[in-house]
């Protein structure tokens, strides 16, 4: 797959599978805009890129559920780089809770980014991609759990049913523009965040039928192929990625 030419934004990218989604873009030609909430992750996330790859990546750190910046970053990639073909809308936040006891707080906070930005950015990506006439590719970036039920998860996981619902639905009002919309559901992976949970990979290497959970390269390596232009014909799509794990659903211990 090349991406040539290609203006990319990624949202979530300072570290884990937005990180390697941005490298492997801009290790295959694209021009990506790499957005994060943390500055510091941001700067040195870009630093990176561009010392490996000799890439074209720019950080811009921000709220990826705020509409006002959520504009910035397309008019950025326009007014840089002349158009904006792909947008991974990557970024969420996870917070467990009881459901009897879950906040207000925490559930319009994991409601704002998890949806609301990714509803928001697509929007803005959309009329520019519009706009310009040659077509786009739309990611959001799903959850196994969006599938199966884990406990203390009720308002994540819900958020990540209703962005698969919303790529269906999406296909109505894009289609005729040829923007392709998907989402990947990636399963447990191992992560910067993920690897400080005690003995998180020996949990999900037992439970998970191809005995491991899954590298940032296996979902970086789908969501690139959902966005590549050999998946043109492929849309209102979500391809989970964990390893056969909902296929059985074994949950770990204390899960159940």
């Amino acid at each position: 797959m090349s991406f040539k030419n290609k203006v990319v934004i990624v949202t979530g990218a300072g570290q884990g599978i937005g990180f390697e989604i941005c490298k492997i873009l801009s290790e295959k030609g694209a021009t990506v805009i790499l957005n994060d909430m943390d500055a510091d992750l941001a700067n040195k996330a870009e630093a990176l890129i561009n010392e490996s790859s000799g890439g074209n990546c720019l950080a811009m750190a921000g709220d990826s559920s705020d509409l006002v910046f959520i504009n910035k970053m397309v008019d950025t990639a326009v007014n840089l780089y002349g158009h904006l073909d792909i947008v991974i809308a990557n970024a969420g936040i996870t917070l467990f809770g009881d459901f009897f006891t879950y906040s207000k707080e925490s559930f319009s906070k994991v409601m704002d980014v998890n949806l609301g930005g990714s509803f928001f950015l697509a929007q803005a990506a959309a009329k520019q991609m519009k706009e310009q006439g040659n077509g786009g590719s739309i990611l959001f970036t799903s959850s196994v759990v969006g599938h199966q039920a884990l406990k203390n998860l009720a308002a994540y996981a819900m958020t990540k049913a209703a962005l698969e619902m919303l790529a269906k639905n999406l296909v109505i009002e894009l289609s005729q523009f040829k923007i392709t919309v998907n989402t990947v559901a990636p399963g447990a992976t191992l992560t910067e965040r993920t690897m400080e949970e005690a003995d998180y990979e020996r949990i999900w290497s037992d439970i998970t039928p191809m005995g491991r959970p899954a590298y940032v390269s296996d979902i970086a390596n789908t969501a690139l192929f959902l966005v590549s232009d050999e998946a043109k014909h492929i849309t209102g799509q979500s391809l989970i990625v964990d390893g056969g794990w909902t296929a059985v659903s074994t949950l770990p211990h204390g899960l159940k």
